[in-house]
């Protein structure tokens, strides 16, 4: 399987290394890097993420990486990067589920 990664998912990742280098820019690349690296595993273990409590589909899945929650789509030939958020973040509010709606992949 392959991996790709929603604009949207780029863009939280984006603000991520942003929201660091405001206090350490020499530590936003790494620790980019390393959250990057915690999905590495899923085309040989796609299934490894849990299930989402928020989610209603088990297609949806999360890997945790410090306190963030990569949130994945699996797909019949593709796993899909969907969003990178804190895991403070509320996702009950459907207004912040974007897994429910169809997304293009940036790459």
């Amino acid at each position: 399987m392959k991996v790709i990664w929603s604009r949207r998912a780029l863009l939280d990742v984006e603000h991520i290394r942003d929201y660091i280098a405001h206090d350490s820019p020499a530590y936003a690349r790494p620790f980019v890097e390393r959250l990057l690296h915690a999905t590495r595993h899923l085309p040989q273990f796609p299934h490894s993420g849990r299930a989402m409590p928020e989610a209603k589909d088990l297609r949806i899945r999360e890997v945790i990486y410090q306190g963030y929650r990569l949130i994945y789509r699996l797909r019949a030939d593709t796993i899909e990067i969907v969003m990178v958020v804190h895991g403070s973040r509320d996702l009950t509010n459907p207004d912040n589920q974007p897994w429910q709606a169809p997304e293009t992949p940036a790459k």
